[in-house]
């Protein structure tokens, strides 16, 4: 079952996004970035665990009940940073906390290096830096993004005939969840349409990235981060994957077990993340 929280709509210059409104006015303001073809309601087991937090959970550009980027827009990495920093702006917060699990947790790790100044605490789950390339692959990439743009524009979106079978397809993704936590997302993620439903998302989030950040790039954000940092690594996740990179984080960082969203897969799951993050937040 998912808390009952707030639901907020905010209008910023260039875009209008959605998010769910948790825990105390008085307390510390905090951003939270879900991850990739998710939305806010990841945060619904999470968040109402985090103690004397103000947070702010982001439907994410094109994701859930916020906006679809304009045509011939795309879900560049810094456009998302940019959505983040317009949203503090309008809630006043000079400075702020993030939370992020998997894209999130990139766009907030690329925000905290960008401008170290903005952000007071950095909390990651499973995730950290962007996809790298080699640059010298640069064009290549570009090429096929581009051809895949113009391809996009004949597909149509999968409609599934019963609200089970689209939970079922989300079970199923490329990063498979939970009954529960499939069932939490579809609440925010599916929409009614002619034959049954579908994802709210925009299509084009499922285009590959034009272009990606060399290993130096990526990791020069990591070293301006200038706020406490915690990472928690899920034991079943992407990150244990590369424990080389791991390894060269200037952070904290604790393995939990679960999957790729420990998080929302479960309550204990989400118990475990709890804790550790409200000893991190609590900490002087």
């Amino acid at each position: 079952m998912s808390t009952p929280v707030e639901e907020v709509r905010l209008s910023l210059p260039h875009i209008e996004l959605a998010a769910h409104l948790f825990g105390p006015e008085d307390g510390l303001p905090v951003i939270a970035l879900h991850g990739w073809l998710d939305n806010a309601n990841s945060f619904a087991r999470l968040a109402p665990k985090l103690q004397g937090l103000r947070i702010v959970a982001l439907d994410m550009a094109g994701h859930g009940h916020s906006a679809h980027r304009p045509a011939g827009a795309g879900y560049a990495l810094w456009d998302y940073v940019y959505d983040v920093l317009q949203v503090a702006e309008q809630l006043g917060w000079k400075r702020f906390a993030l939370l992020g699990h998997s894209l999130g947790a990139i766009v907030s790790l690329v925000l905290a290096g960008a401008l170290p100044e903005r952000v007071t605490h950095l909390g990651l789950i499973d995730g950290v830096i962007p996809p790298t390339a080699i640059g010298e692959n640069a064009a290549e990439r570009l090429g096929m993004a581009l051809q895949a743009q113009l391809n996009l524009q004949d597909k149509r979106k999968p409609v599934y005939d019963t609200l089970d079978r689209a939970v079922e397809a989300r079970m199923k993704g490329l990063v498979a969840v939970s009954r529960e936590a499939a069932e939490l997302l579809a609440q925010r993620g599916l929409m009614p349409v002619p034959g049954g439903y579908t994802w709210r998302t925009d299509s084009r989030l499922t285009l590959a990235s034009p272009m990606r950040l060399t290993d130096k790039q990526a990791m020069a954000f990591v070293r301006r981060v200038g706020c406490p940092a915690q990472l928690v690594v899920a034991a079943d996740g992407m990150l244990v994957k590369h424990p080389e990179l791991l390894s060269r984080l200037p952070f904290a960082v604790t393995t939990q077990p679960g999957g790729h969203h420990l998080h929302l897969n479960d309550e204990s799951g989400a118990v475990l993340v709890a804790d550790c993050f409200n000893r991190f937040f609590r900490a002087p």
